[in-house]
């Protein structure tokens, strides 16, 4: 089963439509205010604002950590970016 029925499977949500979550706290990415400000800032939707700067955001299941999430997990990094699981 590749990873995208997977997720399908567990979610009963397409990978590609995955609304951006972070699983620390938790919390749909568009009801955490920072993201809220930066997308408003930048004029797009909050979740294609995190689909697109948030660094930690998983594509295959819509999972990022939101910077406080990130900072109390350690920052998690590697040589070629680190997502979320």
């Amino acid at each position: 089963m590749s990873e995208d029925n997977f997720f399908s499977a567990i979610t009963g949500r397409s990978a590609l439509s995955a609304k951006p979550f972070c699983p620390s706290c938790e919390r749909d990415g568009s009801d955490i205010q920072e993201y809220i400000n930066m997308a408003h800032a930048e004029d797009v939707e909050v979740d294609d604002y995190i689909r697109q700067e948030e660094g930690t955001f998983n594509h295959a299941n819509g999972h990022f950590l939101c910077t406080v999430c990130y900072v109390k997990a350690g920052m998690p990094s590697s040589p070629h970016g680190w997502t979320c699981p």
